[in-house]
């Protein structure tokens, strides 16, 4: 059986190896017809921490790896440009001194 390719957001890369990919998706409404924003979140294994918060990757579904990742790293298709508020904030305050 093929294994499953997606394409998500990476949202979280606090832990060693382990990455938390958002999968969007559109569902329609049975009871209303209307288009509904949904995701799906999936933990992903990444050997050599290639990814970053806000990056665009491509992952693949692969055996239990542990209680909760079940897909592996492929490629990062995009860098994503996240930007620090809390550092902003503070060079702006040091600018004001």
């Amino acid at each position: 059986m093929p294994k499953i390719v997606a394409v998500g957001v990476v949202t979280s890369a606090k832990t060693s190896k382990t990455r938390r990919v958002e999968i969007p998706r559109t569902v329609k409404s049975r009871k209303y017809g209307k288009y509904i924003r949904q995701k799906t979140v999936c933990y992903v294994h990444d050997e050599n921490n290639e990814s970053a918060l806000g990056d665009t990757v491509e992952i693949i579904e692969s055996r239990p790896l542990s209680k909760t990742k079940r897909w592996q790293l492929t490629k990062v298709v995009s860098k994503g440009n996240v930007i620090d508020i809390a550092a902003l904030r503070e060079n702006a305050g040091a600018d004001k001194k």
